[in-house]
């Protein structure tokens, strides 16, 4: 699979949260979420630029239900930025649910940045927190290192992986979304609304 797709210098390769807890097993498990990780693999020799993100919570973040007396997860709140969906504890610095899937084999990789570690603000995006405001440097390294093609692949679609390929047209760049190296979580239909919000912003899918 994709043993045409010859990326090129100015192309990077943007694996997004592939952890732990967001596997089968982990405290927010991405149905398959584990069945990408040997394609990520494969994909990831073709290319000369690899990113990885790592969710990276504090414990009591304010994107956990546990931290919200009487809220379960997958419930709505308000933070001080707007809307947030409640999650289960997930991806807690330094727990082994935070760290990478033992079948993830990617030495090549140039970055590891890690999201989520402000208490007051979840981070689905690689390139900016929920307020949408407050940057993670992301944009200004690819800017410097002079990479202008993003391919997306990991966990999971509908949540960081939208939210990372929307923002990296917002920031100018060309996005494309590998499908078969993600999975989704398709709560409440938010898989299909990703796809349409991700087509309309002009993000390229193979």
């Amino acid at each position: 699979m994709y043993d045409d797709l010859n990326p090129g210098d100015r192309d990077v390769l943007l694996v997004i949260d592939p952890q732990n807890d967001f596997c089968p097993g982990g405290a927010l498990a991405v149905a398959q979420g584990d069945e990408i990780m040997p394609l990520i693999n494969r994909l990831a020799a073709r290319f000369a630029h690899i990113i990885i993100t790592q969710d990276w919570h504090p414990a009591g973040h304010s994107s956990f239900a546990s931290t919200h007396p009487g809220m379960r997860p997958f419930e709505t709140t308000t933070l001080s930025y707007g809307p947030q969906t409640l999650w289960p504890d997930h991806c807690v610095q330094g727990t082994t649910g935070a760290a990478f899937h033992p079948a993830l084999a990617v030495p090549n990789a140039e970055l590891i940045l890690r999201k989520g570690f402000r208490s007051s603000v979840d981070s689905y995006s690689a390139f900016y927190e929920n307020d949408r405001e407050t940057p993670t440097g992301l944009a200004g390294y690819l800017r410097e290192r002079r990479l202008a093609r993003v391919y997306l692949v990991g966990l999971a679609t509908d949540y960081c992986v939208q939210y990372s390929a929307l923002d990296a047209r917002r920031e100018g760049f060309t996005a494309v979304v590998i499908k078969a190296a993600c999975r989704a979580i398709d709560l409440q239909g938010s898989l299909a609304a990703a796809w349409q919000a991700m087509r309309q912003a002009g993000v390229a899918t193979i």
